[in-house]
Formats: C-alpha cells, sequence, structure tokens
C-alpha cells in the first residue's frame, strides 16, 4: 500500500459545489518575509500533519520566525515541535463547540496578534473547514499576507488565496495538502515526515514508570489507544479483548493499554473482557502518561492498534508501525509514511464527516473482525523484527569489513 497517498477508491464528492476560477496566483514569499503565524486551530493530529509545511515554511527562506496560533487541545503538542518558535493558544469560536471567553477576549487576542509583528500568516484547515473567520482575524490584526484554500471568493480576506480542489476534484492525504498550499508561495521541503521531538527527560520517567510496573527495557512491547474523541472512531472494547486474545495467544508480547484518565472506563472494560491468560499479560496505563512521557512510549514500542485519532499520527512521526482502525468518517487522515495496516469496511455512508454513526449500525468500524486486527498485528510485528534482523546483520558486517 502506498503511503503517500489516501488509499480509497472512492473520494468524496460533498457537501460543497464545485470551484470558482481566478487568474492571478500566488507570488512567492521573499526573504522579507520573517514573522509567519501559523494558524491550525483544530487537533492534536491536525497540528502534526501540518509539522512538514511548517519545515516547508522555515526552510526556504533564512531567519524565519514561526507562531504557531493553535487550539487549547492542538497546542498540547507544541513543546515538541522543533519548527515552532513560540506558541499563541486561542479558542475559536468557530472552532469549538463551547469556546472559553467572552467577546471582548476575542477582541484582545486581535490586538495581540496586532502587536506581534506578523509579516504574514498561513491558515491550515481541512477541505471541509472554512478559513474566513480566521482570515477575518488576520486581516483585523493587520497581517499583510494571508494564505489558505478557500472553496468561496474570498475577497480581501486572503491576499493569497488558492482554489479549494478538495473533494470534488481529488482528495489528499493532510500532509499533501498543506504541503501544496505552501509550495504556492515558493516554500519547499526535501523531507515530507512529520516531526516530533522526543525529550531524554521524558524516556528517563517513562523507563522508571515501566520499571515500577516490573516492564523491561528489551521486551516487546504493544500500545494499544482505545480511545477517540468522537464515539463513531471508536472500536468496540469487546473486539479489541478478543483481539488481544488472539495476539497474546501466537506472541509473547506484552500489551500496555493507555488513555486519558476520562478514558480509563475503555481500558478497564478491554481488560475485564479479555480472556484470563490474556489479563495477565496486559497492564493499563489509563491517565498514567503526560503528553511527553506517553511521546517517548510510542517511540519504544513495537507496535501501536488504535483508532483514528492523535496517538497514531504520533507513532507515524515517530516511525513506529500502527494498525490503525480507520472509520469511514473522513479520507485523508490515514497514516503517513509508517509501515502501517489499515483496517475497515467500505459502507455507502462513507465520509460522513459526523462524531456519531449518522445512521446507527456503525459497520465501517464494528464490520472488522477481531482475527483481522490480530493477524494484522501479527504481521506487522513479523516484518519489525525481520527489519531489525537485516539492519543488526548489516550493522555486524559493516563492522567486520
Amino acid at each position: 500500500m502506498a503511503m503517500n497517498t489516501t488509499p480509497f477508491a472512492i473520494a468524496p464528492r460533498t457537501p460543497h459545489a464545485g470551484p470558482r476560477r481566478i487568474d492571478t496566483p500566488p507570488v512567492p514569499w521573499g526573504d522579507d518575509v520573517k514573522r509567519i503565524l501559523c494558524v491550525r486551530l483544530d487537533h492534536l493530529g491536525d497540528v502534526l500533519m501540518t509539522t512538514p509545511a511548517l519545515r516547508a515554511l522555515r526552510e526556504s527562506a533564512p531567519g524565519r520566525h514561526l507562531t504557531l496560533f493553535a487550539s487549547p487541545a492542538g497546542a498540547a503538542i507544541a513543546p515538541y515541535l522543533a519548527d515552532i518558535d513560540d506558541l499563541i493558544v486561542y479558542d475559536a469560536p468557530w472552532a469549538s463547540p463551547a469556546p472559553q471567553g467572552s467577546p471582548h477576549d476575542h477582541a484582545a487576542m486581535i490586538e495581540r496578534l496586532r502587536d506581534g509583528g506578523f509579516d504574514a500568516a498561513v491558515i491550515f484547515t481541512v477541505y471541509s473547514q472554512n478559513p474566513l473567520p480566521a482570515a477575518t482575524v488576520c486581516f483585523q490584526a493587520g497581517i499583510a499576507r494571508r494564505l489558505a484554500h478557500c472553496r468561496e471568493n474570498p475577497y480581501s480576506l486572503l491576499t493569497d488565496w488558492i482554489v479549494e480542489p478538495e473533494p470534488h476534484a481529488s482528495v489528499r492525504h493532510e500532509v499533501e495538502r498543506q504541503l501544496a498550499l505552501v509550495e504556492a508561495v515558493g516554500a519547499r521541503t526535501s523531507d515530507p515526515r512529520m516531526r516530533i521531538v522526543v525529550r531524554d527527560e521524558d524516556r528517563d520517567a517513562l523507563r522508571a514508570r515501566l520499571a515500577a510496573h516490573g516492564i523491561a527495557g528489551d521486551e516487546p512491547l504493544v500500545v494499544v489507544h482505545p480511545g477517540a474523541t468522537a464515539a463513531s472512531r471508536r472500536y468496540a472494547s469487546d473486539k479489541y479483548a478478543r483481539a488481544l486474545d488472539e495476539l497474546t495467544r501466537a506472541d509473547d508480547c506484552r500489551v500496555l493499554l493507555t488513555g486519558t484518565a476520562d478514558e480509563a472506563p475503555l481500558t478497564r472494560a478491554i481488560a475485564d473482557a479479555a480472556q484470563p491468560a490474556t489479563r495477565a499479560r496486559l497492564v493499563d496505563f489509563a491517565g498514567a502518561f503526560a503528553l511527553g512521557e506517553f511521546i517517548a512510549l510510542l517511540d519504544s514500542v513495537d507496535l501501536l492498534i488504535a483508532n483514528n485519532s492523535g496517538p497514531v499520527h504520533i507513532a507515524a512521526a515517530l516511525g513506529t508501525p500502527v494498525v490503525d482502525l480507520y472509520a469511514l468518517t473522513n479520507p485523508q487522515h490515514t497514516p503517513w509514511r509508517t509501515p502501517h495496516r489499515l483496517l475497515y469496511r467500505d459502507v455507502a455512508c462513507r465520509w460522513c464527516y459526523r462524531g456519531e454513526c449518522p445512521v446507527g449500525h456503525h459497520a465501517c468500524l464494528q464490520g472488522v473482525e477481531a482475527d483481522e486486527v490480530a493477524n494484522a498485528a501479527l504481521d506487522l510485528l513479523r516484518d519489525t523484527r525481520q527489519r531489525r534482523i537485516a539492519a543488526q546483520t548489516a550493522a555486524d558486517d559493516a563492522r567486520l569489513a
């Protein structure tokens, strides 16, 4: 399976109309564009999938300073991004169902952006989002250059308008979409991988935590992260349990269940539904890890099994193999450039963009059987071990040469 595009043969055709035509392409941004506001107001995984585009902006002119303008959820990943110099957190009223702050607070944010002295703003969105509210804020803040994909005519709100081609003409992976956006103003990179920093202090904290649970550093480890912000993207707990029963019968791995403290009922339900022999191989870490530790964990394990959620994109940025239980809510967020298996059932109601299954059967995800999950995990574990043996053999041969 190709890792640089979406794997689906049938692309979305709705809900939006076709693009308007524009005749003047954007002009490449020169070396005078130093301070860039990078607007990404959705989730942690979306911010991560923007990191190759951020790197392109930085590498394309000397001395660039990038400020991430992010939601509270997206801002959490900022300390682990090498290409971000500064962070402004904004709970945008058009991007949150229950935003914090008053109209006065939002007016104060515009003044804060004005005081930032930004030369340009790049508004990163998925194709189902409208960039114009963010463009309006940047316009009011006096940011001279404003770049975004947009379906309708933005008039003066965008100085650099890229006509929205998705989904009616084609659908790209989210990483490809954002790379194409910044390329329109001359920003390119030779390295399209996502990137995330693993801090030494987080590695040390992780080792201590695992050791306290009797987990050795050389054990084969599989992380299972059953949560997701949307119910439509959560695989059933009893199926997770049956998959782990099959996996642990066939492989001598330890399984670490992870999630937020609020997701502890999910991990507990999996452990309770698993066979006794499987439970003996499980450790429930729901609510245990700070984000930095969790990043270090995903960097050190053999495999992640998860729904389509932020941890999948963290693992992809680290090169960790992923079994991705992928609900067909949208097509552009598959694992990027890491070994993976994508599990789903095709359905007529694909690309619903809903947090709850609109027809109630949830067949795109719950139609995946537990043995498929186990087999995908075993396949990836086998491939990973074979690559490690080959790499070790090559290193030994090089030493002897």
